[in-house]
């Protein structure tokens, strides 16, 4: 939607009539919309009212300054100080154009008498404590203009005006507005998904219910370099604990043998604990644990079906095949709860959730 901006220019009249040409072609090159140039050759009391609601109306506000002062108002000060004085105190994004050496100015255009020549000093002075551009020539004028509005424009961008074909229509401005707060509704909603599971998950084995969980491992004899004999076994251990170990692995991203390896990690810290002082164990050193894959596959299937892993969308090149898992953000949610720290101490460290059960020998080596 093409936008035009208006802006008010303030100045004296009859002696800057060339300047104000030059203005207005510099203006509305700019696709800028000029107003109070030619609208008020004379200032009344009546007309002020008007003239204030122009500025109102108006996006910006621009000064030109040259010999006079101009013709003064009820509380003795011209009609375009009064302007300028309004257009900085509703905060108008404003920038005067001010002759450089206003002594050059031929007498025909400057200031009769003297108290008109001291108002006209003041005035530049109250002026010059703004932003300022000073110029010699109506031509200069007219460049200056250009330059400086642009960066006003830049610096303090505005509302603008439109053509009328191009906003909106009524049941067009009730459709953006119903759209806005499905929208609104829908982020709302979204919120709320990431703190709760996923609907109909709620049949599913999760949180502290033990799961049984199928490995293999080998023995091995101190100062051997080969295996004594390898043995199936499987251990209950809580959805919880199992998510937990795997979570932070996915916090940016994880494959499944990262994935594998972390599963195993925890299988070997629990079968240490429970079969390490076994009498058939104790003369060997526990190694090679490895989760059984199809135990393996079927986490996977229940971490994605209760919302807390999804697989990765991040771009990769063509050749990379592999499978790449990420935590949900209620995964993220679950994950944090689990393995946050809690200040009141409360929090128990990880222990075994159930025994291991039927440790049967493999194969003798």
């Amino acid at each position: 939607m093409e936008k035009r901006y208006q802006v008010f220019v303030s100045s004296t009249f009859a002696d800057l009539e060339h300047e104000r040409q030059e203005v207005m072609h510099a203006l509305l090159e700019l696709d800028c919309l000029p107003a109070g140039m030619e609208l008020f050759p004379a200032a009344n009391e009546t007309q002020w009212n008007l003239i204030r609601k122009v500025i109102d109306d108006s996006d910006y506000y621009a000064l030109i300054l040259g010999g006079r002062y101009g013709s003064l108002g009820p509380d003795g000060l011209s009609y375009t100080e009064m302007e300028y004085r309004y257009a900085l105190e509703i905060g108008k994004p404003t920038v005067a154009f001010l002759h450089r050496d206003p002594g050059k100015i031929v007498a025909n255009k400057t200031e009769a008498t003297e108290e008109g020549r001291q108002k006209l000093k003041e005035f530049r002075h109250l002026v010059e404590k703004k932003l300022c551009k000073h110029w010699d020539t109506a031509h200069e004028l007219g460049s200056v203009v250009s330059r400086s509005l642009i960066q006003l424009i830049k610096a303090n961008p505005a509302v603008g005006w439109v053509r009328a074909n191009e906003v909106p229509d009524r049941d067009a401005t009730l459709e953006l507005l119903k759209l806005r707060r499905q929208v609104e509704d829908l982020k709302s909603e979204l919120q709320r998904m990431r703190k709760s599971a996923p609907e109909g998950t709620e049949g599913l084995a999760q949180g502290e219910e033990d799961h049984r969980v199928r490995y293999r491992f080998s023995t091995r004899e101190s100062g051997r370099y080969m295996d004594h004999a390898h043995y199936n076994a499987n251990i209950l251990i809580t959805w919880n604990d199992l998510f937990a170990t795997v979570a932070p692995r996915m916090i940016h991203e994880s494959t499944d043998d990262e994935l594998k390896s972390a599963l195993n990690s925890l299988l070997a810290e629990r079968a240490h604990a429970m079969l390490g002082d076994r009498d058939e164990f104790k003369r060997y050193e526990l190694r090679g644990f490895d989760i059984n894959d199809d135990d393996f596959q079927t986490l996977k299937v229940q971490f994605r079906a209760l919302g807390l892993i999804a697989k990765s969308e991040k771009a990769r090149s063509v050749k990379d095949s592999g499978t790449y898992w990420t935590l949900t953000p209620y995964g993220d949610e679950v994950m944090t709860r689990l393995r946050a720290i809690r200040s009141d101490n409360e929090a128990a460290e990880l222990g075994a959730s159930g025994a291991v059960e039927e440790v049967t020998p493999e194969d003798d080596i």
